[in-house]
């Protein structure tokens, strides 16, 4: 089957670097109308160099603001979002401390942008997808979703935990209106200063110990992200709905 996007929607959070980049880019390069956001003007600006991609710099915390993003491509196209890619997320900048220690805002802000922005986002285009009686929400949750994870830090684990009962729980709800709700779990992927850093804090033997635990003996990339999602946006995975694929070349 030739996989093609010709006339479709497709919505992409986090799509500066990293996950979010290479998915915006797959899809137009499969034909569809990209719209893409993230916090870096700059950042967004590289990925839609390619061209086929539209962006806009928005903070997903503001709930308003990320319904406002929504409602403008539904405005701008004249109909429903066909595929919403919840990419944003991450770890803010933190890295491991004693429970003890995490602050309020640190918890929240983690939260935020990896559950809050998803529920907000798949909120706002649900009305316009369920008019349509079809549509594909894609979450990207994380390995950390469904055991502790490698970062250590208690939110984000908590988080990704949630992004998964979040799609499952709307793969349900909106399955009778032609929308399925999946989710891609990647592994550990270096794509990002966050990714680098975590890296590099395992030091040489650390990091030969993490490459052996994966059965292909290597680490993947963000491109191995985005070929799961383009699969269960694409036609092949019309009745994939609730599912948590996990790409982390078999931990």
């Amino acid at each position: 089957m030739n996989i093609r996007f010709d006339g479709k929607t497709v919505a992409v959070t986090g799509a500066g670097h990293g996950f979010g980049r290479a998915i915006a880019q797959s899809f137009a390069h499969l034909g569809a109308r990209v719209f893409a956001t993230d916090l870096s003007a700059e950042a967004l600006a590289e990925t839609a160099a390619p061209g086929g991609i539209m962006v806009k710099v928005v903070d997903l915390r503001d709930r308003a603001a990320g319904a406002a993003w929504i409602r403008q491509i539904e405005q701008q196209t004249g109909g429903a979002i066909d595929v919403l890619v919840n990419n944003a997320g991450g770890v803010a900048g933190q890295g491991p401390v004693p429970l003890e220690d995490v602050s309020d805002a640190d918890w929240n802000v983690i939260f935020d942008i990896n559950v809050n922005a998803a529920f907000t986002l798949c909120r706002a285009a649900a009305p316009a997808m369920k008019q349509a009686g079809s549509g594909r929400i894609v979450n990207i949750s994380s390995g950390a979703g469904l055991q502790s994870s490698l970062t250590g830090i208690q939110a984000y684990c908590s988080a990704k935990h949630a992004v998964v009962g979040l799609t499952r729980q709307l793969a349900h709800e909106l399955g009778a209106f032609g929308i399925t709700v999946n989710s891609v779990a990647p592994g550990f992927i270096r794509t990002n200063a966050a990714t680098e850093a975590q890296w590099a804090s395992y030091g040489p033997d650390g990091q030969k110990a993490l490459v052996e635990r994966i059965a292909l003996k290597h680490l993947g990339s963000a491109q191995d992200i985005a070929n799961a999602v383009i699969f269960f946006a694409s036609d092949l995975a019309g009745f994939v709905n609730g599912q948590i694929l996990q790409v982390d070349g078999g931990r």
